[in-house]
């Protein structure tokens, strides 16, 4: 099972993308690579996911590791400024998401119902909502459209870093893979207080 995950795991970015297009819903699907590394970091106490089972690595992986132009990035974009630039994106982006859902959900202002780039810039198409799966509350919907921008934004910024340089590039950059690495270690340091205490 892990082999052929690893192998098609790519085709779970792709639908994704698509399913969104059929009912903005289906965004809700992101939470899953939200939720994995973490999962993988206390099951195996090492970033698993990021290494094997990531779609978005193998999708970068398959298109890119022929055709890509394979420069070497440079050490401030994988090790310092651009791991912050991501990371403080993807936090502010996270924490925007929840509170503007929240005040969807205490109607406290209208869902967004817009596919939005970097957060600011809306995209100039509404999405085709081609799958009726019923009535849905403001705020599901609203959500579901801040997580497929958020995705959206991010596999953009991935593509083209994945294609200026090395095809993994992204995984140096990631926010969630910056996260999970601070949990690993924030993971192994309270393993060793424990053990020291005993």
């Amino acid at each position: 099972m892990k082999q052929i995950w690893m192998k098609y795991s790519y085709l779970f970015t792709l639908s994704f993308f698509i399913l969104g297009f059929f009912n903005i819903v289906f965004a809700w699907i992101g939470f899953f690579c939200l939720i994995m590394p973490f999962a993988f970091v206390i099951k195996d106490n090492k970033r698993t996911w990021c290494q094997s089972y990531c779609p978005r690595s193998n999708l970068f992986t398959r298109l890119f590791a022929r055709i890509g132009v394979k420069r070497t990035a440079p050490k401030w974009l994988v090790n310092g400024t651009g791991k912050r630039v991501m990371l403080t994106y993807f936090l502010i982006n996270f924490l925007m998401i929840v509170l503007s859902t929240l005040m969807v959900f205490m109607d406290k202002r209208d869902p967004l119902e817009t596919i939005r780039f970097l957060i600011a810039f809306q995209l100039p198409w509404n999405m085709p909502n081609l799958l009726d799966v019923g009535v849905m509350p403001d705020w599901v919907v609203h959500l579901g459209f801040r997580v497929y921008s958020m995705m959206l934004t991010t596999t953009i910024i991935g593509l083209l870093i994945s294609h200026i340089y090395k095809a993994r590039t992204w995984c140096a950059i990631c926010p969630m893979g910056t996260l999970s690495s601070m949990a690993l270690r924030k993971h192994n340091t309270l393993v060793i207080d424990n053990h020291l205490a005993k």
